[in-house]
């Protein structure tokens, strides 16, 4: 069809001065670049909406870093510190972030509701304090024990005819007075049980309309988020953040609070996991306005099916974000060169030796953050003759050289075992 397009052109004249096969082989050329050219970038990384979360330690506020059992952990002067999260109300703040991630989770079935905790729940209490229950107890161990006294003192009653061998007459009868006042007494005691389980005030349906009134109220005390989990890509270090927002019943205008809860998981991989989290401490009757779940692995926050202001993006879109948002925080500054992204299979490290991973090398580095070359040493002088090892540093992406702020050609000290991009 190019062809008779081509020969009906004005400006067209033929010349059969090609071979028959070279011609094939252009147009072959032609159409597998045009074929390449149609065919899409794969999707690689994920900008969504994330959450920084910082406690106040001391009289600073410190970005949590990790989870740890029931504690948070925050990074304090440089070190580690544990913040547990049932020590009382703490002083957060959280921030809402644009974030960058390569590894992604699903999150399944998300639910969350108010719940009562055992100590509030209506039907638990009415069913410790309803005295219907109380009393048909009492009634039946009373009742039981005027069987067993009838059995056991019955023979002292008859004042000597069944007495045992060697008691008196005035013993007998004395002994029956006492065990017949014993079983008049205890057959009260049943009498008494079975008629406070008959007296109004015991009636069933008065306890349940109580009951009823107070679930009616709605005075939840506490919260409770399920979900399932999974990921294509394998999470070593997970845990989940479960951020909610809420205020007080019945204040005007609504006073938003927050609480935020973490929970360390177990691996995640492709086989979704159930996550459950109950929470008590909420002022009864509290209001749910949201609540959110955010993931991270090994401290970085994931992206989610449910993540907010979601975007998909090339490997070559996502830098792109990275090198502008740099620039955007380092205004002024002057900073060297340093690895940032990269785009590497994985078991690539198996493809190197234990020297080529732990002998740093150092790499020029364009204003765009391209790498030029791989060097032996920081002048660049020698550059590395080995073809692994420069196919490697070829996949990562740099943040360029930055003199007071304005992007620069620099170098870049690299070494491939302290990969963790």
């Amino acid at each position: 069809m190019n062809a008779t397009v081509r020969m009906r052109h004005p400006a067209f004249r033929f010349r059969p001065v090609l071979p028959f096969y070279a011609v094939c082989t252009a147009v072959s050329a032609a159409s597998l670049a045009s074929l390449n050219a149609t065919v899409p970038e794969p999707k690689t990384h994920t900008l969504f909406m994330g959450a920084d979360i910082d406690i106040k330690v001391s009289n600073d506020f410190c970005r949590v870093r990790d989870v740890n059992g029931d504690a948070f952990v925050v990074d304090a002067s440089g070190s580690a510190v544990f913040v547990p999260m049932n020590r009382g109300q703490l002083n957060l703040k959280i921030q809402q972030s644009l974030k960058l991630a390569e590894a992604s989770a699903t999150v399944v079935d998300l639910n969350g509701e108010r719940i009562y905790t055992d100590a509030n729940d209506p039907r638990k209490r009415f069913s410790r304090q309803q005295p219907v229950l109380t009393e048909t107890a009492a009634f039946d161990s009373a009742a039981g024990a005027a069987l067993t006294a009838s059995l056991t003192l019955g023979p002292y009653v008859q004042a000597g005819v069944d007495a045992p061998a060697g008691l008196s007459g005035q013993a007998a009868r004395e002994a029956g007075a006492a065990a017949s006042a014993q079983i008049s007494a205890i057959r009260s005691d049943a009498s008494n049980a079975a008629g406070d389980q008959s007296s109004e005030a015991n009636n069933i349906g008065n306890y349940i309309g109580k009951m009823q009134a107070e679930l009616d109220k709605e005075l939840f005390d506490a919260l409770e988020v399920d979900f399932r989990v999974s990921s294509e890509k394998p999470l070593s270090q997970p845990y989940a953040v479960i951020i909610a927002r809420y205020h007080e019943k019945e204040t005007n205008p609504p006073k938003h609070k927050y609480w935020v809860f973490a929970k360390a998981l177990p691996p995640v991989d492709r086989h979704p996991q159930t996550v459950r989290v109950v929470q008590g401490g909420f002022p009864p009757g509290f209001v749910l306005d949201d609540f959110k779940v955010h993931l991270f692995d090994r401290g970085r926050e994931l992206a989610t099916n449910l993540a907010d202001k979601r975007v998909e993006l090339t490997f070559g879109d996502a830098f792109k974000y990275v090198l502008l948002d740099y620039v955007s925080a380092h205004k002024g500054a002057s900073l060297p060169a340093a690895p940032v992204m990269r785009r590497l299979p994985d078991g690539w490290q198996s493809r190197l030796t234990a020297d080529q991973l732990a002998k740093p090398c150092f790499v020029k580095v364009s204003t765009d953050g391209m790498p030029l070359g791989t060097f032996e040493d920081e002048a660049c002088s020698r550059p590395v003759a080995d073809p692994a090892l420069a196919a490697v540093v070829g996949e990562i992406r740099f943040t360029p050289a930055l003199d007071r702020g304005r992007p620069m050609a620099g170098t870049a000290r690299l070494r491939l075992g302290d990969i963790r991009l």
